[in-house]
């Protein structure tokens, strides 16, 4: 992944095996909180919480011998900053190849920070359907929250300024697994 010369490496977060070790203990935690793995599914938002679901998904189905389904969700145009972030969007497919009526959700993301991704992702997964609950599940809460959403599992939470930039690199996505935090350079 291509990192903006107007950002400065300040530390790193994560290392692959620190990684593992959160997403296993996150698989554990909803496990627990969900009794089992039955009526369970994962939905990855696109681009890194897809590759997250999944390796929660295989945790999962190890510790219980049952993997929940796996979905995975474009919320780009949910998004209330669209204008924003691009004049031409990527608008990814979202497949969810299951009935989400009455199922447990644990919806996967990379990194929780204003909040505003994770409720167009809601917007995104109720227009499916009408799941019993969904929970959330980061690798990196970094706080700054514009609307009131919190995570249910989170791998690490992670006081940042707002001149700071959390990124997160997976081995499916990446090439590597690690979480870095940058400081907006002078260029910015």
């Amino acid at each position: 992944m291509p990192i903006n010369p107007a950002l400065v490496h300040k530390a790193s977060i994560m290392t692959e095996q620190e990684m593992q070790r959160a997403l296993t203990r996150i698989a554990h935690e909803i496990i627990e909180r969900n009794k089992g793995a039955d009526n369970l599914a994962m939905v990855g938002v696109h681009t890194r919480g897809v590759p997250i679901a999944e390796r929660l998904a295989k945790l999962i189905g190890s510790f219980e011998n049952q993997e929940p389904p796996l979905g995975k969700l474009d919320i780009t145009l949910y998004r209330d900053d669209l204008s924003e972030i691009s004049v031409q969007p990527i608008v990814r497919k979202t497949e969810v190849p299951f009935d989400i009526n009455k199922m447990n959700i644990v919806l996967c993301d990379d990194v929780l920070y204003t909040g505003r991704t994770s409720r167009a992702a809601l917007d995104a997964l109720v227009d499916l359907g009408r799941p019993s609950i969904i929970q959330l599940a980061v690798l990196v809460d970094r706080g700054h929250r514009e609307l009131p959403i919190r995570a249910d599992y989170v791998g690490k939470n992670l006081p940042t300024s707002k001149q700071e930039v959390v990124k997160v690199k997976l081995e499916s996505v990446d090439g590597e697994d690690s979480v870095d935090l940058y400081e907006l350079g002078l260029g910015a």
